[in-house]
């Protein structure tokens, strides 16, 4: 048989395997709210032994008002103390027996490293079983695919494992790729050694001499870093285009951030059509996935060991703020999103807002961070506000937009306050007037309370915008140590920790 027929049927055989998954994901589409019961009483039965069990009274619990009442919603910081119990070795701490992996994660809102808990039941039951149901998904919406002809292009983040306590700590993809079933180290690039690599300009080099000779069909990571990666395999091949190198290629998996300000950049880029599906997965927790080929929703995945719960963002500050089950969230508010998770995490609030698109079946779009909006003049600014009246300022000056932040500038002497912007430009818009205009009254338009704010320059005065030098916030990330894997720009701040640095780089 020669090479390439192989490849079909390995693709064919491989394709037929992963449908089968479908009829459980309709299931759970079928019965929502049945099995998300399921799963809350599943787990507080598996723990009720726990020392957090026993606390908080789990085998007392017997309805979602018992749980609501016994069991308090909580912040990394407060379930730290647990955490770290558990990680010097201590079993059945807040999940039945000893958790020996943990996720370091360190957001920009917090320069401390976070050890989210990691049990063999999330990464057998939730993580791997979402990657393989993304696959699962693409491939029943598009049965003429040729994914497991040609390699998947992986790009992780920069990872070791470390030892420590008897336990293992490092990046999430780090103890995935340590872990991966053999039949996806065999049809993933680039190898296993070169994805484990820690200095992130150094694994750049090593991941594009590995991958410039490869068949790539499809590419999994956060757009920002992908595109940079991109960029660096045609600068060594001398390609014009990612079609050129990679014909075969037809899916981008892709999540981290949001994909609106990257999408114009990929198609040209990329140089033809292809597939784009968005995934919603942390170190706590694989979460949602699009099941519709074209759509910016995604599936909210209800039988991956994860209750969820959410708390209204207008109420979110208030001392009286209450989480409520998926039975009760309504269309188009804004949502904190808090999980019970099956590594032992308990009402733990992950730091993103969500809205929901549809409510038969539940999707769901990531609006935000509670941490990252600007809410200096009541004005409740969130990221999704501005990703749609940046793709509209940018669609109507010819603008493309690789990387941006904003914050207040905050009265003075009398002054009206104001929001200020940095962009970094890949196509500059024609005129950058007219963009900041078209981009206010976009803001307007999206959110009300900014509106009125804006109302005769009385209380918000119109943007300030600044255009970033080439690589400005490139550069910024490397001079933090935040180079690769999970790391993101923080898109929105409420006061002026990161804008204040960066302008004086751009100076």
């Amino acid at each position: 048989m020669s090479q390439m027929a192989t490849k079909a049927l390995f693709n064919t055989v491989v394709n037929w395997f992963i449908r089968q998954r479908i009829d459980q994901i309709e299931n759970f589409i079928r019965q929502p709210i049945e099995t998300q019961h399921g799963v809350l009483f599943s787990q507080l039965y598996h723990a009720e032994n726990t020392d957090y069990g026993k606390i908080h009274g789990f085998s007392s619990i017997s309805t979602y008002e018992d749980f609501r009442r016994n069991v308090p919603v909580v912040t990394y910081e407060d379930f730290e103390p647990f955490i770290e119990k558990a990680r010097q070795g201590k079993a059945d701490v807040f999940w039945p027996g000893y958790i020996r992996k943990f996720a370091k994660s360190s957001g920009t809102t917090n320069a401390k490293s976070k050890f989210i808990p990691i049990s063999e039941e999330s990464l057998e039951d939730c993580h791997y079983k979402a990657g393989k149901d993304l696959l699962s998904i693409y491939a029943n919406n598009h049965p003429e695919n040729s994914l497991f002809s040609n390699k998947n292009l992986r790009l992780g983040g920069s990872a070791e494992l470390y030892q420590d306590f008897n336990t293992k700590f490092g990046d999430l993809s780090a103890i995935m790729i340590e872990n991966l079933p053999f039949w996806v180290e065999i049809t993933t690039t680039p190898s296993k050694k070169v994805s484990l690599m820690s200095e992130w300009e150094s694994k750049l080099k090593a991941i594009v001499s590995e991958v410039k000779n490869e068949d790539v069909g499809s590419i999994t990571g956060v757009p920002s870093w992908m595109m940079v990666l991109l960029q660096r395999t045609l600068q060594e091949t001398g390609h014009a285009t990612i079609s050129e190198l990679w014909p075969n290629l037809e899916v981008f998996f892709h999540g981290g951030i949001s994909f609106k300000p990257y999408r114009e950049q990929y198609n040209k880029i990329i140089g033809k059509e292809i597939n784009y599906y968005e995934i919603y997965n942390a170190s706590e927790g694989f979460f949602a996935i699009q099941d519709r080929h074209g759509s910016d929703e995604m599936l909210l995945m209800l039988d991956y060991g994860i209750f969820y719960e959410f708390i209204p963002m207008d109420t979110f500050h208030s001392a009286g703020r209450q989480a409520i089950p998926l039975s009760e969230v309504e269309l188009g508010k804004n949502y904190a999103m808090v999980i019970t998770t099956n590594s032992g995490l308990w009402r733990y609030l992950i730091g993103d807002t969500v809205k929901f698109t549809s409510l038969s079946p539940f999707r769901i779009r990531v609006s935000g961070r509670t941490k990252h909006y600007i809410n200096a003049f009541g004005e409740e600014l969130m990221i999704d506000n501005v990703e749609a009246a940046l793709t509209r300022a940018c669609a109507e000056t010819n603008a493309c937009v690789s990387d941006f932040t904003g914050a207040p500038v905050f009265m003075k002497d009398g002054d009206s306050g104001a929001h200020e912007w940095i962009f970094e430009f890949t196509q500059n818009p024609d005129d950058l007037e007219r963009f900041t205009d078209i981009f206010d009254e976009a803001l307007k338009s999206l959110n009300s309370d900014y509106e009125a704010k804006r109302y005769n320059n009385m209380t918000l005065n119109r943007p300030v915008v600044h255009v970033a030098k080439p690589q400005l916030f490139y550069n910024w990330m490397s001079s933090r140590g935040k180079l690769g894997g999970q790391n993101k720009v923080p898109r929105l701040s409420n006061d002026r920790e990161y804008i204040d640095p960066i302008l004086e780089m751009n100076a």
